[in-house]
């Protein structure tokens, strides 16, 4: 069986969106864990992760975009999955951490994959890049916030 450009431009489309729903669920697990702190951390947390991590899911559903009306593709909308509220908004911090490393697992593959190389997309090769610089540093800031919470 042949790979065709379309079946690499449709397979590209499904790790955007894989590496999104991470994003959003990173971005939810934050709102939750946010409802739970005090106002001086949760304004911390604000400052340090939420806003970044909306930045780059928001980064991340416009490459999605881009790419799929490039190419004359379906687009998708996307949704931030609702998870169960943890009691302990460490818990929530660290979820959210998890799912950045996935999201940025999945975008790390898909451009070693050299699919956005081969269907000839620029954009796309800078969307990736970018949105993957907006969450490497943030599980880093993660550790940090976990670290001082309930001194």
């Amino acid at each position: 069986m042949s790979y065709t450009s379309a079946d690499a431009r449709q397979q590209i489309l499904d790790e955007l969106a894989r590496s999104i729903g991470h994003i959003g669920g990173a971005l939810e697990a934050l709102g939750e864990a946010y409802e739970r702190m005090d106002e001086h951390t949760g304004d911390r947390l604000e400052e340090e992760l939420f806003r970044p991590v909306q930045a780059a899911y928001g980064r991340a559903q416009r490459a999605h975009k881009g790419f799929a009306d490039r190419f004359d593709l379906p687009t998708q909308t996307f949704s931030q999955p609702t998870p169960q509220l943890p009691t302990d908004p460490r818990h929530g911090i660290e979820h959210a951490a998890e799912e950045l490393r996935s999201a940025n697992e999945v975008l790390a593959t898909l451009q070693d994959s050299m699919l956005p190389v081969e269907v000839g997309d620029p954009e796309l090769r800078a969307d990736i890049s970018q949105v993957r610089e907006l969450i490497s540093p943030l599980t880093g800031r993660v550790r940090e916030l976990v670290r001082v919470l309930g001194r």
